[in-house]
Order: C-alpha cells, then structure tokens, then sequence
C-alpha cells in the first residue's frame, strides 16, 4: 500500500496545523483497483460504503475511479448525489428507519434496500410493482473480528431474519412488489474468505421464490490490517471462491454480484496528526498528552481499536514505553503501555488507518473544534474541510428570551 512520508506529513501539518486529518487518494485508488482486479472475471459491481468517510471530494474521487456509494441515511444519499453521482449508482440500505425516509429515497430514484417485514409491507402497499427493492436478510452467521461490529447473527438487529422468508414471500406476491436483489452483511473485519461463502449458500437457495432478481449483494467487511504482521481478506481467494459458488449453482439466470466495501478502500488511505502538548512522568506510566481526545478518533475506546501510532517528528530516537491519551475531561486512553521513538512537547504523532470512522465519527465535546481535513492527490495537498471556529459551535444554537 503506498504511503505519505514523514516529511510530507509534516509539511501539511505545519501548513494546516493540528488535529488533522490527511488522507492519499492514490491509497484508496490502489485499494479500488485491487478489487477490480481480482474480480475481472465475474460480474462484480462495487458500491463504497459511505458511512466510513462522506468528505464529498472522497466522494467524487471514488466516483471518478468507477466505484458506485452505498448509504445508510437519506442524507448520505444526498451527499452523493451532490458529488455527482447518477441516482442509478447509488444504493440505499436502511436500517430501522420511518418509512417516510425510505419514500425520499425511491422519489430520488436510487436503489434501495428494506430491512424490515413492517416497511416491506408499507413499500408493496404504495408502490406495488412500479419500483424495484431489494431485500436485507439476516443469514444468521456470526462474523467479524470485532462482536460489536458483527451484523449477521441470530441477536442482531439487522435484517429480516431469513426463517421469516415465508412471510417475505407472502408479502411480496400480495401486494405483487418487484424484489430486485437479496442483501446481506455479516460484519466487519472478517477475514475467513468461508463466511462469505457460507453467506453466498443461504442467498443461492432462496433464488427460486424471486423470479426477477437482477443481483444479489454479499454487503462488506472486508479485513485490513492494523498491526504489524496483521492478515487482511485474501482478496483474490474471495474472487474465486465467489465465482465457483455462483458458477457451480444450478440457477437458470444471470445474476449480478454487489458488494459494499467501505473501511477497506479508505482506511489505510488517512493518518490523524496530533501534536504532543505535555509529558507527564507517574509512577504508573509516562503520559503523553495530545492537542486530541476522543471527540476527534472514538474508534480505540469505542471498539478497543488498534491504531498504529508514530513518532514523526523523532522517528530513530530510542523507544520508550508511554500511554497515549487525549484532552478530554473523560478517561480517553489511546494506548497504554505502547512502544514509540522518544517523545517530546511540541511532537507530531501520527496515528495510521485513520481513513474509516475517524472524523466521520468526530464530534464537539467539551466544545473543542472538530479538525480539518486534507487530500492528497498527484503529490499535492487540498484543504477538503475547514477547521472548526467559535462560530460554528454557536451555529444552529438559539439564544432565547427565556
């Protein structure tokens, strides 16, 4: 995977100061055509799974590289749709949402899927057959390196459960409603190629009672690697076992193969700059203090995520034992007991996979700003978001006579 250098990522930082975002559009090209790549002989269509990094120049650079966006709210729909995407590129996926949402969604023409038998019903009774839908099923696989970021088991929330597939059926020739795909997502950071497969198995079987499905979607989670000596999905085993399962089913009909990956084709594509405000000497650890906390990368207290972090500013120093931890008036520990080149006040440490769930999960705790953001692309950076002032933490705010 390529890679900013230290001294390019402390030129942006010194330009745009710190917390910072930074973000290599030639990364999230390389994860984009390996993708591509691997599936060339199989009829694979890509939708970039917008959750992980709306930044609308992400956007039009995934867009610009061929991928299609796949949205969990009507409001990523419509960052998409604002970057340029065509309606017909775009994909809705909802997740326990009002059934006015999902009527936004089909009057802009993008493609959606249901996820519950309650808004299936409300869907085939306005829409009947004049509008195509796929459905999101629950196959019942516990996958993921991560149970909190695990989707398809017996006690998530996602999805029809498939043994309700009677009562999908019912619904569907009663009000006559045109099922275009069958949907499902197992999780995240899933790295056994098998569950895509075991997915592929349940899907496959249930073809006969739809009998114009035009694809079939086996959703995202493809594995990244975070740590030195980490493993990620074997891309092109996937591409193979995906192909022979579908080539080895007896189904009489042409079938396209979606996929939504997201953390895997920006992940490894950001670094989250902060500076190193103070060190702090305890009997229990050596602190180091950064201008950041968790309102800016939950994802370490959250997920018990494991992030890479760099010393760049003194990167052959002698390596010292420190526990990382933000500004924020909550326990907000990075790393503890973690291995860097010899940290000082007035460091930039660079924090590595910051391109997934990193400011797009950000917010204004303790009313600190939210930082800005920056692409690199062909060697040069651009300013994508700007940093937050006083002002924007009164925007929205109503002083009222009270």
């Amino acid at each position: 995977m390529q890679q900013l250098s230290n001294e390019q990522l402390i030129n942006i930082a010194n330009s745009y100061g710190t917390p910072l975002y930074v973000y290599h559009a030639e990364t999230i090209t390389q994860q984009y055509n390996k993708l591509t790549a691997a599936f060339a002989k199989s009829d694979v269509v890509f939708f970039y799974a917008s959750k992980a990094l709306t930044n609308i120049n992400i956007l039009k650079h995934l867009k610009n590289i061929g991928s299609n966006v796949d949205c969990s709210s009507i409001n990523e729909v419509k960052l998409a749709l604002h970057a340029g995407f065509d309606a017909s590129r775009v994909l809705y996926t909802s997740n326990g949402i009002a059934f006015d949402e999902i009527e936004e969604a089909q009057s802009l023409g993008v493609h959606i899927n249901i996820d519950s038998l309650s808004n299936l019903e409300k869907f085939g009774k306005k829409f009947g057959h004049s509008y195509p839908v796929g459905i999101r099923l629950r196959p019942n696989i516990l996958a993921g390196g991560n149970l909190k970021i695990s989707t398809g088991h017996d006690k998530s929330k996602f999805g029809i459960p498939v043994e309700q597939i009677d009562q999908v059926v019912d619904l569907v020739n009663r009000h006559n409603i045109f099922i275009q795909g069958l949907h499902i997502h197992t999780g995240s950071e899933i790295k056994d190629v098998a569950v895509f497969v075991k997915g592929i198995e349940v899907l496959l079987d249930l073809i006969p009672l739809f009998k114009e499905l035009e694809f079939i979607d086996l959703g995202g989670g493809f594995k990244v690697p975070y740590k030195d000596g980490d493993s990620e999905t074997d891309i092109q085993l996937l591409a193979d076992k995906v192909k022979e399962a579908f080539d080895n089913h007896p189904h009489d009909k042409h079938l396209q193969i979606w996929f939504e990956p997201g953390k895997y084709l920006v992940s490894g594509s950001g670094y989250f700059i902060s500076k190193v405000n103070v060190i702090k000497e305890t009997t229990a650890a050596t602190f180091v203090g950064l201008d950041t906390g968790f309102n800016h990368l939950i994802r370490p207290m959250f997920y018990d995520s494991y992030h890479k972090i760099k010393n760049i500013s003194n990167p052959t120093g002698p390596e010292e034992n420190y526990a990382v931890v933000g500004n924020i008036c909550e326990t907000d520990t990075f790393a503890w007991d973690r291995k860097l080149n010899e940290v000082h006040e007035g460091d930039y440490l660079v924090f590595h996979n910051a391109g997934a769930y990193g400011f797009e999960m950000s917010s204004n705790f303790n009313s600190r700003y939210k930082p800005a953001e920056v692409l690199v692309k062909d060697g040069e950076p651009h300013l994508i978001r700007k940093r937050d002032s006083f002002e924007d933490l009164l925007r929205n705010q109503v002083e009222a006579a009270v």
